[in-house]
């Protein structure tokens, strides 16, 4: 199958193909947008006049994380084979054409490419060459190239660079369902203050995480009226916690239960910790 694939693209490209449909920036219109900068994401954008625009796109994780995406003003109406080089631009005659993968766009989707592709097409970028699609349009079968230029690429590679640096270490998956364990006077225990942080921190920055809801329960020391006084209490002041940091009240719902729902047994030290937990569920808008 990939022998096939690439005898096709071979014989696309060869130099007796006429017809072929370029579409590029040139040295007039070339521009690179860091076009987001936050802990959540960096976004590097490129346009391509009359075709559309290529992304690189890296999200707050806990591992470093890269993609890239080739949107497309008219879609593929069928599954077509592309090959993607590292072309040198007219001004630096002498360099190789250099293969980088083989891939499909897929029928009324854009192009897509993961991290180690994204990576080496970055590297080629960085060096001052221009990654380039080549593929059979599906509709008059010509041959269609795309490129990306590297002019002006350098000084936003150096912000994009930057700006993943400062990425936050977790994403919305690390702190969607949250679990933290208090003792039996309410108070936080140090890893679940640390837990809570991290999701206050997450909060603070996506104003499209619509509801954060919050369940407060305890262990059976203690009578029932204390113990659903001690959860109120609770959830008063995480509320409070998260208001004080920027999220809005109308956002957050928190419900104190004392100790009903448990689970584990309260005949054991361990059992009661377990029992002793504030859930806390993240929903996106």
């Amino acid at each position: 199958m990939r022998l096939a694939l690439t005898l096709l693209l071979t014989l696309l490209l060869a130099p007796s193909h006429a017809g072929i449909r370029s579409y590029q920036a040139n040295l007039d219109n070339a521009e690179w947008q860091l076009a987001e900068a936050t802990p959540l994401r960096c976004e590097l954008r490129h346009q391509i006049p009359g075709f559309g625009s290529a992304r690189f796109i890296s999200d707050a994780s806990k591992q470093l994380n890269l993609r890239f995406s080739l949107q497309m003003l008219r879609k593929p109406d069928a599954a077509t084979p592309v090959l993607l080089k590292s072309v040198p631009p007219a001004w630096r005659p002498g360099h190789s054409t250099l293969p980088i993968t083989e891939l499909t766009f897929y029928r009324q989707f854009d192009g897509e490419l993961g991290k180690q592709d994204a990576w080496l097409m970055l590297n080629e970028l960085e060096r001052g060459m221009q990654p380039t699609f080549y593929y059979q349009d599906w509709q008059d079968k010509q041959t269609v190239e795309v490129g990306l230029s590297s002019v002006k690429f350098a000084p936003r590679f150096v912000e994009f660079s930057a700006c993943l640096d400062q990425l936050l270490p977790y994403g919305f998956d690390d702190i969607a369902f949250t679990v933290l364990h208090h003792d039996k006077y309410g108070e936080l225990t140090a890893h679940s203050l640390q837990q809570l942080q991290r999701v206050v921190n997450y909060l603070s920055l996506d104003p499209l995480l619509e509801v954060v809801l919050m369940d407060f329960y305890t262990d059976a020391y203690g009578t029932e009226s204390t113990n659903n006084a001690l959860t109120r209490q609770q959830a008063q002041s995480l509320k409070e916690k998260l208001i004080a940091n920027g999220i809005p009240e109308q956002r957050i719902t928190a419900t104190a239960h004392g100790e009903k729902r448990h689970v584990a047994g309260n005949d054991s030290e361990f059992g009661r910790q377990l029992n002793r937990r504030v859930v806390m569920r993240i929903e996106p808008f």
